[in-house]
């Protein structure tokens, strides 16, 4: 089976599943999506680990664990997504160390979440692609197969990626001293989804 390339394009917050975010996987060369939902803890490191600028006061599990293997020479060399069962999906983690290959199992949002932090590639097998592929269309997405049964994979949500409503806190207003101070607050308090929220509008004012 051959293996397809996958970059992260995004994470909302799923309108289908209360307390829930859809991670959102995007084929490096194709236009197909693969959403997966994924639970807070999980999409909130996810988040970290894709902005860069935001560092938490204490390591998370993801970054304790790469903390870990940075000190015992172990590295992810990549992550696999190779089972889609009842709607979920089941990963490996395929690792190194003294040139000795193991294979973990793990859930699919920590191993995307240590992938990130050690700047791994994520794949998937094209059948699973095939099979849990949507394509985006405007601002939902639409699976595939549209008229096949796709096995109860993700009810779809309405908001996905890089494609965000107005968020509920506006920060227009404010300047960007006044924006600091808030990012610096919310990484304290370790609300991290609203301290991406300031950096992007900080972003914004600084461009």
């Amino acid at each position: 089976m051959s293996l397809v390339k996958l970059a992260i394009k995004g994470i909302s917050y799923s309108q289908t599943q209360n307390g829930a975010y859809a991670l959102i996987l995007n084929e490096v060369d194709g236009e197909r999506k693969l959403p997966i939902v994924i639970g807070a803890f999980e999409a909130q490191s996810i988040a970290i680990a894709l902005e860069k600028e935001i560092k938490p006061p204490r390591p998370l599990t993801h970054d304790l664990f790469k903390n870990f293997a940075d000190r015992f020479d172990i590295v992810v060399k990549q992550v696999i997504i190779h089972k889609l069962v009842d709607g979920v999906f089941y990963s490996s983690i395929i690792c190194e160390r003294d040139k000795i290959e193991e294979i973990i199992d793990a859930r699919t949002s920590d191993a995307i979440a240590l992938a990130l932090r050690f700047n791994a590639p994520i794949f998937t097998y094209k059948n699973i692609l095939d099979k849990a592929g949507v394509y985006l269309k405007g601002n939902s997405m639409e699976p595939e197969n549209a008229n096949e049964d796709n096995d109860g994979v993700l009810s779809t949500p309405e908001t996905f990626g890089t494609e965000e409503t107005t968020p509920k806190d506006s920060y227009t207003g404010k300047s960007v001293q006044e924006l600091y101070e808030l990012l610096n607050e919310a990484v304290q308090n370790e609300d991290y989804e609203k301290a991406a929220k300031i950096r992007d509008e900080i972003s914004k004012k600084e461009s």
